[in-house]
């Protein structure tokens, strides 16, 4: 049964800006200035160099590949099922440990309006979870819909946060000078660190990929949607991320676990709190419906492909959603939302996305078509996204590469179990 195509240009759009906005922005200031200080703006100008440099090869190499998947269709088709599999495997680890983030902050933020018990944060995190399933079980359209307006509503108080810190940073220059100096009181040891935490802040871009058989014209819209997406995500973080190092001390953020609420009191008062509180939740609750509808995706492409549970490719026989995949990742996410870290899962993460990037920078090097197209960098950002994946991967904890290595070699035996079996079948 196939999917049908519902997603428009603005839909795809919304998706990656919702899919990377989210609970990073929220939390990833504090980490870091903790880290490095007030020179976290410079990481965050770093961070997205880099991630621009990877999204431009996702969207370049969908545009030679426009199936659903992404990731894991590109690598197939350039090298085979095995390390298309390889790559959508780590995909799915990666971004299935996102997904109890969300609902980690999602809980932090709430505590601003209200004061939760243990039992009560395990509470939230279920419903915030299972309602967005719910959500995304119903229909692509009315998942992408909700997303749209999700976005829009976390936008709306990064604005009013980003206009109002410049009109009391230019009332109060001397705020500016005296938090921006010394830009790096604590030396660069940890920019490696902070880098990876920072970089976490801008993927999620390769979610605009994984739903390409419910895009229309997946050719054009896809790579443009990536391009548009990103440019106004590295915008809005460096605008914020400028005025809130700029209007407050970097030791009293790294002591702070809602960063930017303390940028919204000190420009509005009580009510610029709630104001950015209540745009945090929409945030988080955004990227997370994005991170639900793309992962589904990832896992409904493999499992088509016969190389994962037939039980991820079972089609809702009335909305025409995967929701079984839904469902299964939705209980993944609840379990790891209970028992993870947020800077553990966080960096994990990372060292798992790097790969798939890795994978994605060497496909495109075998897919382009240069008498087709004439993409700009197309033969150089390759091998500069695997330079930058290596460096990630690098300033990575020892726990993240023994425990990536462990699931990589898990990954291979699930491959071959279900190839193996696939034959036999034949």
């Amino acid at each position: 049964m196939n999917l049908k195509k519902r997603l428009s240009s603005f839909d795809l759009t919304n998706l990656i800006i919702g899919s990377v906005i989210g609970a990073d922005l929220y939390i990833t200031p504090g980490l870091t200035a903790a880290l490095i200080g007030p020179a976290s703006i410079i990481v965050w100008v770093v961070a997205g160099i880099f991630a621009l440099v990877i999204a431009l090869v996702f969207s370049y190499t969908s545009y030679y590949v426009p199936k659903i998947g992404g990731p894991f269709a590109f690598v197939s088709e350039a090298f085979g099922k095995f390390y298309g599999f390889l790559t959508g495997w780590l995909l799915l680890i990666a971004e299935t440990m996102a997904l109890p983030l969300f609902a980690i902050v999602f809980t932090r933020y709430l505590h601003y309006f209200m004061e939760l018990e243990p039992w009560q944060e395990i509470l939230v995190k279920g419903l915030f979870i299972f309602s967005l399933t719910t959500v995304n079980i119903l229909g692509v359209k009315l998942g992408g819909r909700v997303n749209d307006v999700l976005t829009i509503i976390k936008l709306a108080p990064l604005v009013l946060v980003i206009v109002l810190g410049f009109v009391f940073l230019t009332y109060n220059p001397e705020k500016l000078v005296h938090n921006y100096s010394p830009i790096a009181p604590l030396g660069w040891e940890n920019f490696g660190s902070a880098l990876v935490l920072i970089f976490w802040a801008y993927a999620g871009f390769e979610m605009g990929t994984l739903p390409a058989s419910e895009v229309k014209n997946p050719q054009r819209v896809i790579p443009r949607a990536i391009v548009v997406g990103m440019l106004l995500v590295i915008s809005f973080y460096l605008l914020t991320n400028f005025v809130l190092y700029g209007s407050i001390n970097w030791i009293e953020l790294s002591h702070s676990a809602l960063p930017l609420v303390l940028v919204g009191t000190l420009v509005i008062g009580y009510v610029g709190g709630m104001i950015v509180s209540f745009g945090a939740l929409a945030s988080v609750s955004g990227a997370s419906s994005s991170f639900v509808l793309g992962i589904s995706r990832l896992s409904y492409a493999m499992s088509s492909e016969g190389l994962f549970p037939k039980i991820f490719s079972k089609v809702h026989p009335k909305y025409k959603t995967p929701h079984m995949a839904l469902i299964i990742q939705g209980i993944a996410a609840f379990f790891l939302s209970i028992y993870g870290g947020i800077s553990q899962l966080i960096s994990f993460s990372v060292f798992n996305l790097s790969i798939v990037y890795i994978f994605v920078c060497l496909s495109l090097v075998v897919l382009k078509k240069e008498k087709e197209t004439k993409f700009v960098g197309q033969r150089i950002l390759p091998f500069i996204g695997i330079g930058v994946c290596g460096f990630l991967i690098y300033h990575t904890s020892i726990y993240d590469k023994i425990f990536g290595s462990i699931f990589v070699l898990l990954g291979i035996g699930i491959y071959f179990f279900f190839s193996r079996k696939n034959n036999h079948n034949l």
